[in-house]
């Protein structure tokens, strides 16, 4: 009897996912094409960041790959993007310990590749090359540049240097922003061309910050050591930056001409109490449970893009957990206040809130005896679009994850490296983590990628007040298996879009590295809709 009542739960639960599922659009439709395989067997080379982020030049049709665990940058020709060839790598070894990004100098036949130090603490180098990967010129910048980027003109590289702290937490560089100048091409850059943009202007003020919504809780740490530069996005004009503070739930404005930080957005928290602001709580109750709780998210943004005068973010939610020094508790771990949860015993329930991941640090509601008043999550499980000055314009509440539970209902919040239900439902969901923007058409549509469960969701951002699926796609197969290699791409996190005109068979393309699979896709990309009546595709 009480398993034919568990039975009849599990289709009642999937019955309510999909009523609750919003409309899977059908506007956009990625076809596979063809896959860049590293030279090494994919069994070899699981979760190792053996593809992380990619970089496409148009000239050559070469893709350039960040093999992080190989320490080099990997190419492709592209070609024929359905039979995409391997033809070789340019080995970093002698700059550093570690790519972390690559961009290319469109046109020119040069790209840049920011590349750690060990330790990491230590300032890192940003390498430039030909796109033959001859070596042109090197420079330090700040500790750990986790991102870069041409200007539009490509006149300047503007660096986002993380400066994480080191794992016992006794060594915390300053997170910073580098601007170097590249007029004339990388042939002629010298350290006297590199500007550092730092925070510490804003030492001093911790307590205003925090009380304004930044968090800063690095232990002892400044605000200039705790603010850590994560990604960042140019305008049109590149005049300004626009920087995702991920730890510190923050953005930061950038004047590039004047090197200096104009502005720190605090993005504040997303209601799951709310009716559209729905979760999946539990990687412990065997069913979908998409639903609200009395939990705020911290937005916490990886990728960042701007489109138009709007800031467009996936909601990723990283935590700092290092051994020296850990913000990340469970809900059912910690105590809570019980007038503001007079349910709490009910709460605590593993099946409910007990396995959420939340934070111990500010903004955690905890009071001097270690009482918590409030709950915070990691991550949204969402995209936001924001105005350029961080007053919050759309948020795709659950959208992301009712549609890959009524996708993918018996794989619903997979992990990336082995094919488990609901295993990643107590830490950030499907955890959007890579994004590119693309217009066909005169449709804007944001390629949002999903790290955990896999593939890509694409919305229809034309106008920023309302986004709306146009298409989902996921080139994972759960009947493989991640250790031997059959189990399609897993982990993606890089993600180019090519307009028709820069593509090499006259249609749009968007490339995929998979972090954890090691290989890159690429698909072709089929728009049905027109927007404004146009017929034209954007550069980005």
């Amino acid at each position: 009897m009480f398993a034919r009542r568990a039975e009849i739960s599990t289709i009642v639960a999937l019955a309510l996912v999909w009523l609750a599922a919003p409309a899977k659009g059908d506007e956009v439709t990625l076809e596979p094409l063809g896959v860049v395989l590293p030279p090494e067997p994919l069994a070899d080379i699981l979760d190792e960041a053996a593809a992380e982020i990619v970089a496409h030049d148009p000239r050559t049709q070469r893709l350039f790959i960040v093999n992080v665990f190989k320490n080099r940058i990997d190419m492709a020709d592209i070609s024929d993007p359905s039979a995409p060839a391997y033809i070789g790598a340019i080995d970093l070894s002698p700059y550093g310990a570690s790519p972390t990004n690559v961009a290319v100098r469109k046109w020119t036949r040069e790209l840049a590749v920011s590349v750690a130090s060990d330790p990491r603490t230590d300032p890192g180098k940003v390498v430039f090359f030909t796109t033959d990967g001859a070596f042109l010129a090197s420079v330090t910048v700040g500790a750990l540049p986790d991102m870069l980027t041409y200007t539009h003109d490509g006149a300047r590289v503007v660096v986002a240097n993380e400066g994480e702290p080191s794992d016992d937490y006794t060594v915390d560089p300053e997170g910073t922003v580098s601007i170097i100048d590249v007029p004339f091409g990388a042939r002629w850059v010298r350290q006297s061309n590199v500007r550092t943009v730092d925070f510490r202007a804003f030492n001093g003020m911790e307590d205003l910050l925090r009380s304004a919504g930044v968090r800063i809780f690095g232990p002892g740490a400044s605000a200039a050591q705790d603010f850590e530069p994560e990604y960042l996005t140019l305008s049109t004009d590149s005049r300004k930056a626009w920087v995702t503070l991920q730890e510190n739930n923050a953005i930061a404005e950038v004047d590039i001409r004047r090197g200096r930080v104009t502005n720190l957005i605090p993005l504040g928290y997303k209601d799951h109490s709310l009716a559209r602001n729905k979760l999946d709580a539990s990687d412990k109750d065997g069913k979908i449970n998409i639903a609200n709780w009395p939990v705020k998210g911290m937005y916490l943004p990886d990728a960042i893009a701007y489109h138009e005068g709007f800031l467009v973010t996936v909601n990723e939610g990283d935590a700092r957990a290092y051994p020296g020094f850990s913000e990340e508790t469970r809900v059912g771990s910690v105590t809570l206040d019980s007038i503001a949860f007079p349910n709490a015993a009910e709460l605590k329930a593993n099946a409910n809130l007990g396995r959420l991941r939340m934070t111990s640090a500010p903004p955690s509601g905890k009071s001097a005896d270690g009482v918590f008043s409030e709950i915070y999550s990691f991550g949204a499980r969402s995209f936001s679009i924001w105005s350029a000055q961080g007053d919050l314009v759309f948020d795709s509440g659950d959208e992301i994850e009712q549609l890959t539970a009524f996708t993918y209902p018996s794989n619903f919040n997979s992990t990336h490296a082995a094919n488990e239900f609901d295993t990643r439902s107590d830490d950030k969901g499907p955890e959007p983590e890579g994004l590119t923007l693309g217009t066909i058409r005169g449709c804007t549509y944001a390629f949002i990628a999903l790290e955990r469960i896999g593939g890509v969701v694409v919305y229809n951002i034309t106008n920023p007040h309302s986004p709306a699926i146009a298409g989902y796609k996921n080139t994972r197969d759960f009947a493989g298996d991640p250790k031997s290699g059959t189990a399609g791409d897993l982990g993606p996190e890089g993600v180019v879009f090519i307009p028709r005109w820069q593509s090499p068979i006259g249609a749009p393309l968007l490339v995929l590295a998979n972090e954890v699979s090691g290989t890159t896709r690429l698909f072709k990309v089929v728009a049905e809709g027109r927007c404004f009546g146009e017929d034209k595709d954007d550069e980005d």
